[in-house]
């Protein structure tokens, strides 16, 4: 297909043709050229669907904010959905298919929707899938499903690369046009850091698509030389391809830079980069936005925003088609119909809702004065215009201008509100900008060339100034300002034709109204019942027209009637930005254990603990399953021995003369009176009296302690302990270290452990039942004096210690510990069986401390000691905390043996219904026990402790499962705990 709607001029590189294919079908584009503007000039006029009706759409504007042309590009894994063609840079061999449809864009089978809207209008959803609820899940829910969305994922892993960044500036400038471009010359010429950030390619802004001067050249000229001395300077940092997409507190921005989407390979670059921008002032000069006028089928594919036909013309070389009509109701209007002429392309009117003379002469052109467009024709490119006097027109491309919003989308972030401008007929920015922010230019309602470039640097000046910089005391460009005046003119009405307002998401005229009527009148409302402005454009074409209809329907005027505010992103942002290199592995870096290569080499299955990863279990000989991996590694640590790393526990010191003191006002229990070489268990709470974390401490020294964590809590125990030492007990002398990372520590578990033990602690040591008890710590020596600690205490209910060692032994004392256990049938267990066996035990941990449990629930509310204070401690004895009805936990296994129990069902009395009124508590975890060949489970319900032996159903309406089960002590192994004390 030739280039038919290629003209004169422009600022694309005819020199370099670029091939590219859109669905299919080999078309050809020049350097400079985006997507859209190649896809014009070849007479492309139908690029893709609407969202609710598919109905026919063509390429509205020319920037970020467009609605329609949304496309996919490139294929296979690399494929992206809902590229917006007017930003897409263009590169050869670019492929790019149009999205939103059923069957070949031209004849989309989805297209039958449309005969359908009549029962489609605003809020139908909330109608129609209330009744009858049966056919939610079976047809409403699958057909929604299947119909919803909009381009579609390759569903294959993304081959690109992402990165993230951070920079810091003194004077950030948001926009590269030429209020921006003038506020970032004044920024650099005082000296300041300035960086100049724009969502385009090519710097300039309006400048290039305009044919306007700026110092006696053109503006695209003033544009390039400013760049040039901006880019000489090693204070400046230019950032093209750049959208600062979020204002956030402190001066922090959010920009993504799309460094390698406008090549064909990224050449192991990243493909975007996400930035996190300190600034200490910034400018925002984000220019303004053209809106339509809302009239009788507005939304044809050859009827664009005026502004954008302008940029097409002058920037691109393009025009979007050869029998062009302008609907205006402002002066800009009339300068695309100038500039269209100039370029020889047919001007067939100039509508002017004005009754007023002709703003300029348009040769060639019929003046229709205060008049507008009622309807058009043309299914799938627009053929024909039918005006409110009768008038029709034959015309392939409409240019309308409803006049100019300023971008305020960063203004709001933080909650600021714009104020309505009845000049403008917009809303500008509010009072209320996030610190260290001023707005500059169009964005701030200067819509001329001379204001908005003196306004930039004066903005510039003063932001510098306040930073001690001394400001330039060069003057503004010289330039023109050009005739602005304009009418408010939001719709034309037009009978039964359905007239547009939101583009991307179908809302109609018409469903503003009904919405009126139904009394969805609030703003918030409005958006929400008609979906008016909730699209990926953020409805910045349409929210101003939507807000101005309704006010007219409320008889309030727009002020009043107010609008909604705006929150990141002000464009989409990838999800692969925002992930940056944290995907695969990287995704959440993982720690390995001391033993890690150990456990590798000797068949070790791992999981994800936390922050580590953890050996599950080990696989030895033929065994077929995990299960029998697990039920042999527990049976064998019960009958012999068995050697676990729990490095991974957190273990924290804690010194200072006053170190008893505090572990006693952040442990529950009491930890004064601890003996030296002693471990005593604790419990720790919230301030709401929740437990939260339990563990260990020992005391190794007489001012030294050394704190257990469990291994998920290690940072929020010492993150709460630091905030408790420099916040609330500032007066008491108490340090704390994390030594989780020092030390390599190992549970040696089983009726045989000690004797294992004997041949590798240091024969001068005694680890005898009576010179080292149950609850004894103590500094000790193994392998011939290699340095260690010892602790007898028991996660598995068996005799068993914990031996810690310098983390660099780690591996090497794995290796010793199991040769040494070889002749008393040692085996290595994984956090499986760990599991297992602290289930049989009866022992809490992460599943029971949910963030929902107090020490009553937890049967331990005698450890909250009423003899000193602690953290929570008050607040844990509630008289609602405190129920003697409160859910207990307690033990449960199946009355059928042979079935198994499920995590997560709920208790429910034998006769009663299965539903919320009747629940009873829930079951928290559940293993199956080699010891006793059957499943058990602990879980919490109401009085629990006593109700022992009773027969309650637990119930899984997930699984679809119910079972008798009956109330047991959690203590399934070893209640007395006689053999954790051999």
């Amino acid at each position: 297909m030739s280039q038919v709607n290629r003209i004169k001029g422009g600022l694309i590189d005819r020199s370099k043709p670029l091939n590219f294919t859109f669905n299919g079908k080999s078309m050809q584009g020049h350097a400079g050229d985006t997507l859209a503007s190649a896809l014009l000039a070849n007479g492309q006029v139908l690029v893709g669907r609407s969202f609710k009706y598919h109905r026919p759409r063509g390429i509205l504007t020319a920037g970020s904010e467009e609605p329609n042309a949304l496309v996919h590009l490139r294929s296979g894994a690399a494929q992206e959905p809902n590229t917006r063609a007017t930003v897409a840079e263009l590169f050869d061999g670019l492929t790019a298919t149009s999205q939103n449809h059923r069957g070949p864009l031209e004849f989309d089978l989805m297209a039958v929707t449309d005969l359908m809207s009549p029962f489609l209008s605003a809020g139908f959803y909330y109608k129609t899938f209330m009744w009858p609820a049966a056919l939610w899940e079976k047809l409403y829910e699958p057909a929604i499903r299947h119909s919803a969305g909009l381009g579609r994922l390759s569903m294959e892993e993304d081959p690109d690369t992402y990165d993230k960044g951070f920079l810091h500036c003194d004077l950030l400038v948001i926009g590269a046009g030429p209020s921006g471009l003038a506020a970032a010359l004044a920024g650099a010429r005082a000296g300041a850091r300035v960086i100049l950030a724009d969502e385009d390619f090519a710097p300039g802004g309006r400048l290039n698509a305009e044919t306007l001067e700026v110092d006696d050249m053109a503006g695209a000229d003033w544009a390039a030389q400013t760049v040039a001395e901006l880019e000489s300077m090693d204070n400046v940092r230019l950032m093209t391809r750049t959208t600062v997409y979020g204002a956030y507190d402190h001066g922090v921005y959010g920009a993504l830079e799309r460094c390698t989407d406008h090549l064909a390979s990224a050449n192991g670059k990243p493909r975007q980069v996400l930035w996190r921008i300190y600034s200490k002032r910034a400018v925002l000069a984000a220019g303004a936005t053209e809106r339509p006028i809302a009239f009788g089928n507005n939304d044809r594919p050859g009827i664009m925003l005026a502004g954008a036909v302008r940029t097409y013309v002058n920037r691109y070389g393009v025009t979007p088609g050869q029998k062009v009509a302008v609907l205006t109701n402002n002066d800009d209007g009339w300068r695309t119909a100038a500039d269209l002429a100039a370029k020889g392309v047919e001007v067939r009117a100039v509508i002017d809702t004005r009754d007023a003379p002709a703003f300029m002469d348009i040769p060639g052109a019929h003046h229709v004065r205060g008049a507008g467009v009622v309807d058009t024709a043309g299914r799938k490119a627009l053929k024909r215009i039918t005006l409110t006097d009768g008038q029709m027109i034959d015309v392939d491309c409409l240019a309308v201008s409803g006049g100019w919003n300023p971008n305020v989308h960063l203004t709001c972030h933080q909650r600021g509100r714009p104020t309505w401008n009845e000049a403008i007929n917009a809303f500008v920015p509010g009072r209320d900008l996030p610190q260290g922010m001023v707005v500059a230019g169009a964005a701030n309602g200067q819509l001329t060339l001379a204001a908005a470039l003196d306004e930039g640097r004066k903005a510039a000046n003063a932001q510098v100034k306040d930073l001690g910089f001394t400001p330039s005391r060069k003057a503004a460009p010289k330039a023109e300002d050009e005739a602005h005046e304009g009418a408010a003119k939001w719709h034309i009405p037009s009978g039964k034709t359905r007239a547009w307002v939101d583009f991307q998401n179908d809302v109609t005229v018409k469903d503003i109204q009904q919405s009126h009527r139904e009394g969805f009148v609030s703003v918030e409302h409005l958006k929400r019942y008609t979906t008016t402005g909730m699209a990926t454009d953020q409805g910045k074409t349409s929210n101003i027209s939507a807000l101005a209809i309704m006010a007219e329907c409320t008889g309030k005027s727009i002020q009043d009637t107010g609008t909604t505010i705006f929150r990141p992103p002000y464009t989409p942002i990838p999800i692969g930005a925002l992930a940056g290199r944290a995907r695969g592995q990287d995704f959440r870096p993982y720690r390995l254990t001391p033993s890690h290569e150990w456990a590798k080499a000797n068949g070790a299955s791992f999981v994800e603990v936390g922050n580590w990863l953890r050996a599950q279990w080990f696989v030895k000989g033929s065994e077929k399953g995990w299960r029998d991996s697990v039920d042999r590694e527990a049976l064998n640590t019960r009958q012999n021995v068995g050697i676990c790393d729990v490095t991974t526990l957190g273990k924290i010191d804690v010194q200072g003369r006053d170190a008893a003191e505090f572990l006693n006002r952040v442990y529950a229990n009491g930890f004064a009176k601890l003996a030296l070489g002693r471990v005593r268990y604790g419990i720790m709470l919230r301030e709401d009296g929740i437990c939260y974390d339990d563990g260990t401490t020992a005391r190794m020294g007489e001012n030294h302690y050394v704190m257990t964590t469990t291994t998920a809590n290690a940072v929020l125990v010492f993150r709460r302990l630091e905030f408790a030492r420099q916040c609330l007990f500032p007066d008491l002398d108490v340090h704390l270290i994390s030594t989780t990372d020092a030390w390599a520590q190992f549970a040696v578990a089983g009726p045989k452990a000690r004797d294992l033990l004997r041949k590798i602690v240091d024969k001068d040591h005694d680890i005898s039942n009576e010179g080292f008890p149950f609850m004894a710590c103590g500094e000790i020596s193994v392998c011939g004096g290699t340095p260690a600690r010892l602790f007898r205490i028991s996660f598995s209910g068996e005799l068993a210690y914990e031996v810690a060692v310098p983390a660099r032994y780690g591996n090497a004392m794995m290796d010793a510990l199991m040769k040494a256990g070889e002749e008393f049938g040692a085996c290595p267990y994984g956090t499986e069986a760990l599991g297992v066996m602290r289930i049989e035990k009866g022992h809490a941990a992460g599943n029971e401390l949910d963030g929902r449990t107090t020490a009553h629930n937890l049967g331990m509310a005698r450890m909250v000691s009423d003899k000193k204070d602690s953290i929570g401690a008050v607040l844990s004895r509630r008289p609602e905390m405190m129920r003697d009805d409160a859910v207990k936990l307690v033990g449960f296994r199946p009355v059928d043996r042979s079935v198994k129990l499920i995590a997560g069902s709920h208790f429910i009395a034998k006769g009663d219904e299965a539903n919320m009124a009747n629940d009873q508590g829930w079951m928290t975890s559940v293993a199956f026990s080699p010891s006793l060949g059957h499943s058990i489970g602990l879980g919490f319900i109401k009085s629990g402790d006593s109700r022992m032996g009773e027969i309650v159903r637990a119930v899984s309406p997930v699984h679809d499962t119910e079972m008798e089960v009956e109330i047991v002590s959690a203590h399934f192994i070893d209640p007395e705990g006689e053999r954790l004390r051999a």
